[in-house]
Formats: C-alpha cells, sequence, structure tokens
C-alpha cells in the first residue's frame, strides 16, 4: 500500500472528475471527489490537494502530475506566469493560435483549429468582431467563420469524432490527452500549409492543463513540442489568432451536430444538462444504447443519468 500527494490545479481536478465519472464513490466531506480504480483511490480536496492511495498509486498519479517519479507541486492561476507564459509582444505580432470546442458537450465530437494571423492582419480581424467565441451566438460565429475564409486567413482543423473518442477513453486517454493531441495535429498540419519561410512570433495554445502535462501526453505518443510554444489561460481574451481558432473549432462543432441530428433524425442539445438526458434516453428507447457510440462521449455521466428514465 502506497500514497502520492500533490497539488493540482483546478482545471485538472475537474478534468480529473470528469475522466473518473464511471468510478466515483462517496465523497468525504472536504473533497471534489473521490474514484477508485484497480490501482488506487483518488481523493481529490477542494484545497487543490490529491491524494493516490493503493497498490499502485504511480498508475494514475502519472496520468495528472508532471514528473513520473516525484509528482512536482502544480497550481494554476490565470495571471501566474510559468517558463512557458508567452511575452506580451506576440499578440501584437504575426503568430498561431490554437482553441478546441466540443469538451463539455456530451453529444458531438471534439473539434481544434489553428490559425497563422499575420501582425497587418491583427487589427481588420478585431474591426471584424473576432474574439472568443464563447461570447458570441452559433450564428455570429458561422458567419465570423466565412470571414477568416474569405480573407484566405491559413487555418487548420482536426475533429476527433465520437467512435474514435470512445475508443480512446476505453482505452484509458483522458480528455487531456486527446486535446493535447489534436491540437499538436491542428498546428502540425497549418505549419506544413504556412510554409517554413513564414514568420511568427510563436505559437499559442489556450492552456487547459499544466505545460508539463500537456508535454508529457506528447511524450506518450512519441511526439515534441514544437519550437516556441507558449500557454496561456483565458488566450482567446488576448490573442487574435487564438480567437479565431476558437471561432473555426466552434464552428466545425456546431456543423458536425448538426450533421448528426439529420443523420438520426432528432435534434441533438449541446452542453450535458438534463435536456441531453431526456434525448439520450429516447435514443436508447428508439435505436438502442450501441447508437450513442458514434453521436457522444458515452462515458460523460449522462448516460447513466439517462438509464434511470427508462426504468
Amino acid at each position: 500500500m502506497g500514497q502520492i500527494v500533490t497539488e493540482l490545479s483546478k482545471e485538472i481536478i475537474l478534468e480529473m472528475k470528469q475522466y473518473y465519472q464511471n468510478a466515483l464513490t462517496s465523497t468525504p466531506q472536504g473533497a471534489v471527489f473521490r474514484a477508485k480504480t484497480s490501482s488506487a483511490v483518488i481523493t481529490s480536496y477542494k484545497s487543490g490537494k490529491v491524494l493516490f492511495q493503493g497498490k499502485s498509486p504511480e498508475v494514475e498519479a502519472d496520468k495528472w502530475v508532471n514528473n513520473k517519479t516525484q509528482p512536482s507541486l502544480i497550481k494554476t492561476k490565470t495571471n501566474k506566469k510559468h517558463t512557458y507564459s508567452p511575452e506580451p509582444t506576440i499578440f501584437s505580432n504575426s503568430h498561431i493560435g490554437s482553441d478546441e470546442a466540443g469538451t463539455g458537450d456530451y453529444f458531438g465530437p471534439i473539434t481544434a483549429g489553428a490559425v497563422y494571423v499575420e501582425k497587418e492582419q491583427i487589427n481588420l480581424l478585431k474591426d471584424l468582431g473576432i474574439r472568443d467565441s464563447k461570447n458570441l451566438t452559433d450564428p455570429i460565429i458561422k458567419d465570423l467563420s466565412k470571414e477568416i475564409v474569405k480573407l484566405n486567413i491559413p487555418y487548420s482543423l482536426v475533429i476527433l469524432h465520437n467512435e474514435k473518442y470512445n475508443r480512446l477513453q476505453r482505452k484509458g486517454w483522458s480528455q487531456g490527452k486527446m486535446k493535447a493531441m489534436l491540437h499538436h495535429a491542428a498546428i502540425n498540419h497549418l505549419r506544413k500549409k504556412i510554409g517554413k519561410e513564414a514568420f511568427y512570433e510563436g505559437i499559442l495554445i489556450d492552456q487547459f492543463c499544466e505545460p508539463g502535462v500537456y508535454i508529457n501526453y506528447l511524450k506518450s505518443e512519441n511526439r515534441v513540442l514544437q519550437e516556441k510554444t507558449y500557454f496561456m489561460t483565458k488566450a482567446e481574451s488576448y490573442s487574435i489568432a487564438v480567437a479565431a481558432g476558437s471561432i473555426v473549432a466552434r464552428t466545425s462543432f456546431v456543423k458536425e451536430i448538426e450533421k448528426l441530428s439529420n443523420e438520426f433524425g432528432i435534434e441533438l442539445p449541446k452542453g450535458a444538462s438534463n435536456k441531453v438526458d431526456q434525448v439520450i434516453a429516447k435514443i436508447i428507447k428508439t435505436k438502442g444504447e450501441n447508437a450513442l457510440d458514434s453521436l457522444a462521449k458515452v462515458h460523460f455521466a449522462n448516460t447513466k443519468k439517462a438509464i434511470k428514465y427508462l426504468n
């Protein structure tokens, strides 16, 4: 019996809770969640401390912490700088930005968009209204995406469809790892598209996990972080390229949801609300539970909740 205690950011803890949804047990007082796997019991506390305890605690701890033999303390604050924080000059110069969409939605894929914006195009895109897609309606997002295409702004889009998402999740991939690989692929495709001659101040990723965790995700699949890559939380509020990436990714996600809705003859709601649970129950009743594999992220707690509607 061993144990590892570390401290993780709120973002990682929320991701962990989602990842361990099917393994959650009763939550002790002062904790965010407790989960039990074949390797360890994981308890996350409101203070940010996480306890991995059991016969092989390192198996679970290695998925979330930076150092695989002696986990380092990880704290994330929006305004805290780290080794991979960008210099402010990146926002007013040519750079690449990437963001993703669909991670918190039960139905539909995860999409990642990377966009290359030249210095001379920044003000134009701002004037068009390019900003964080979370603050825009879907119709406006679609229109802005068309403007990005019209202006020949180089971009790359990668889609992780539900069937593959569910296969990877069953193999033990966390959603964080999936997102890291999507960002990595989108950025690589974009770099090939713009060519080696294109100048950019750097590559900025909207940060969803600690840089060290992201790098370890890449290492686990024999990938290497691209040079001049930086991470920043809420990057879409500062970088026009990341904001454009969020719009490209969101537009694709919305289109994919609409396509799936048409194929299955039922309107698939976004998010993970009670309305989603009711639609899941209807799908299971009319088409069978296996139909969800091509529509949804089936490990979300919504699946179990929906089944209760049928009992």
